[in-house]
């Protein structure tokens, strides 16, 4: 099966190699916060950062609005917003095309968007300034102030750190509790249930996770006695001034001026009958946001703690943003000349081909959102893209043309044509049977009622298996509700729907005279055997 279309954002930047090598430095090996080295005639950030001058920076800028154009008709994206920071201040920020295909209200600087996983990092500057309140550290256990949380591996959960999970390092395998979300149990029972899911790699592999940055942030709430979205208001969102900004979907469905999310049905723009809620996993996917809001956030983490009223503070900033672990290089695939890529603590970290460290995120949901952030600290400037349609690669492509202007003055490549192309793969049909017709000569089923009954299942819970007007019906979880069709003997479909599933999706459901029924598209990761 291929990968679900929810992990666009997991290895963009990877993926494309954007990543030359950067420094592996951890957080031990920095100097202390007031300390600051001697330059030398041969520091590499002076070499690199001669290329950006104000010039190239107004070029960028300018360039904007015929970017974003050029994107929007290529794709067809409804809407889009864009702000940028340098030295600290806004110096650019505005909206295009509509919030809502079916009343044509028009986006604005001040349009509220779904954030999906620039959450991350958004929530990273939360817990550090959790850190400076005093409350954890980087290092503290999860299970301290959350001794309800987990995982298989006994050892693991009493050593697993808030470090560990916000750098995708806790052994779980990527995109652990997606599946679940998508049948809707909560955000408790997602995390309760991660302990059924055998690990692979505590603390040297990454394997990018929505409910590892959820489960963190729950013990950094547990840790200050607030809910994650209130601590988030208090320490982050209040003191910046971020008025239009929450990590509650509430919030966001309750917003005037709100995009509405969109996406392509048989090759139409319109409005998801259905929006994504994603408060199970809010700490990771679930902030709404404006690009003026998103301006005032990034010029707080390009400050990086300086100043005498900083929010945060240098010290408990500067882990989040260092890189604590390699992404996206396969051993089986790369040469020596391929670039890696690394990532911090909800940030990744990578380096640019002119020598510049870019600290950057993507978002996505194919329920219809795309959204990046990306900044240079070396240039003090960074740029945020959020639009309205299922993720295509239109924000990826704005920042990467902008970045490229700002740092060469042209740009390097066309970035939007290559992030379509990604995104376009990763929208393709998922299982082995998608897009393919019932063989002519196929065996018939077992009569239905041989079927049905209770499959158990540690980590999915019961699949329950029952004969209806006629056809076979599966219910797994709270929502998970598809009807069965007959294949081959006893092998049956389904199709798949919502955030993870890709349109044309079709999943196998195959019994055994055993008492087993594998499930196709819960089982990437070997998960999906349930046992009558």
């Amino acid at each position: 099966m291929s990968t679900r279309a929810s992990r666009i954002a997991a290895g963009l930047v990877p993926l494309l190699l954007l990543a030359p090598l950067a420094s592996g430095c951890t957080p031990d090996a920095l100097p202390a916060a007031d300390a600051s080295p001697a330059p030398v005639a041969t520091d590499p950030r002076v070499d690199a950062l001669a290329s950006v001058t104000d010039a190239t920076i107004d070029a960028a800028v300018a360039d904007i609005d015929a970017s974003v154009r050029a994107a929007m008709d290529a794709t067809g994206t409804p809407g889009v917003a864009v702000a940028v920071v340098h030295g600290g201040e806004t110096v650019f920020a505005r909206g295009y095309g509509v919030r809502n295909l079916d009343t044509g209200e028009p986006v604005d600087e001040n349009t509220v968007f779904a954030m999906a996983s620039v959450s991350k990092s958004i929530g990273a500057t939360v817990v550090a300034r959790a850190i400076d309140e005093g409350l954890i550290t980087w290092d503290t256990p999860v299970q301290k102030n959350l001794p309800s949380f987990a995982l298989s591996d006994p050892w693991v959960s009493e050593n697993l750190t808030i470090a560990d999970l916000y750098a995708h390092r806790s052994g779980l395998y990527e995109h652990a509790g997606d599946d679940l979300e998508e049948i809707g149990y909560d955000r408790a029972a997602v995390l309760q249930r991660l302990r059924a899911v055998p690990l692979e790699g505590f603390r040297s592999t990454y394997a990018y996770g929505n409910f590892d940055i959820t489960a963190a942030a729950e013990s950094v709430a547990a840790a200050a006695g607030e809910d994650w979205a209130d601590l988030s208001e208090r320490l982050i969102y209040g003191p910046l001034g971020m008025d239009d900004t929450s990590s509650r979907f509430a919030d966001l469905a309750g917003r005037e001026n709100r995009a509405m999310g969109h996406q392509r049905v048989d090759g139409t723009w319109v409005v998801t009958p259905e929006q994504r809620r994603p408060d199970a996993q809010s700490p990771a996917g679930g902030v709404s946001s404006s690009v003026t809001d998103m301006a005032r956030w990034m010029a707080m983490v390009l400050a990086a703690g300086a100043g005498d009223d900083a929010l945060v503070s240098r010290a408990a900033l500067l882990p989040a943003v260092t890189p604590q672990i390699m992404t996206g290089r396969d051993p089986a695939q790369s040469t020596m000349d391929q670039r890696a890529g690394f990532y911090g603590y909800g940030f990744n970290v990578t380096t640019t081909a002119g020598g510049l460290v870019d600290v950057n995120h993507s978002g996505a949901f194919r329920l219809g959102t795309g959204t990046t952030v990306k900044m240079l600290p070396a240039a003090d400037l960074g740029i945020v893209v959020l639009s309205d349609g299922e993720a295509n690669g239109v924000a990826e492509g704005i920042a990467g043309r902008f970045a490229d202007i700002a740092q060469y003055g042209a740009p390097r490549q066309d970035w939007l044509a290559l992030y379509m192309n990604v995104f376009a793969q990763m929208a393709q049909p998922m299982g082995e049977l998608a897009g393919e017709e019932r063989p002519a000569d196929a065996a018939p089923p077992a009569a239905l009622e041989d079927y049905a009954g209770v499959y158990r299942n540690d980590y999915f819970g019961d699949a329950t298996v029952r004969v209806q007007d006629g056809a076979l019906q599966l219910s797994l979880g709270p929502t998970g509700r598809w009807t069965l069709s007959p294949w081959d003997g006893d092998v049956f479909t389904f199709a798949p729907t919502g955030e993870n599933a890709t349109e044309g999706t079709v999943s196998r459901a195959t019994f055994s005279a055993e008492g087993t029924l594998v499930l196709e598209y819960f089982d990437e990761h070997g998960m999906g055997t349930f046992r009558r």
